[in-house]
């Protein structure tokens, strides 16, 4: 699946009048949790989109996608744009706008919430996005980097937490 984001024109005055040439934004994606993002130029719109493509698929990455939408909240930035991506419940749908977007549609996100914060021009914030998916980990990425199996990084934290409550129980506020 490939979707075009943006295509703008450029023209050089020359001495025999106007040279066009055009640049494009493309995402391409599975529409089961890969997607990639590129940018290519050319002076004929088709070859433009076509070197696009090319380079999407070349740097593709890979979501840990659950149950349709990301596993927690992440902030990606790239140059004065940055973009907020949060999970959402079934049914919500892909609350986004321009590029965002298309980069979670055709990675095959379903239900998520974004906000665009700063510049919304659609390369950097096309380039947030993807900076925001690639810091997302799936909890067997943690598990494994952490040395431990997936019921003990998700028992951690119920000990923790359980020793935290029973600290504050032991020591009452003074006041």
């Amino acid at each position: 699946m490939e979707q075009t984001i943006h295509i703008n024109r450029v023209s050089k005055v020359v001495k025999g009048g106007r040279n066009f040439s055009f640049n494009a934004l493309v995402a391409v994606g599975d529409g089961m949790g890969r997607v990639g993002v590129g940018f290519g130029k050319a002076n004929e719109i088709s070859d433009t989109i076509r070197k696009a493509n090319e380079n999407a698929k070349k740097d593709m990455i890979k979501l840990p996608l659950k149950n349709g939408t990301i596993p927690y909240k992440v902030t990606g930035c790239f140059g004065a744009s940055r973009v907020l991506l949060k999970p959402a419940s079934p049914g919500t749908g892909v609350i986004a706008g321009g590029g965002v977007r298309s980069v979670l549609e055709v990675a095959g996100v379903e239900n998520i919430l974004t906000k665009s914060i700063g510049s919304n021009n659609p390369y950097n914030m096309v380039k947030a996005t993807m900076e925001g998916l690639r810091r997302l980990e799936s909890a067997k990425e943690v598990a494994q980097r952490r040395g431990l199996s997936i019921k003990q990084l998700f028992n951690l934290d119920d000990t923790k937490r359980d020793e935290k409550q029973e600290a504050e129980k032991q020591e009452p506020a003074s006041e």
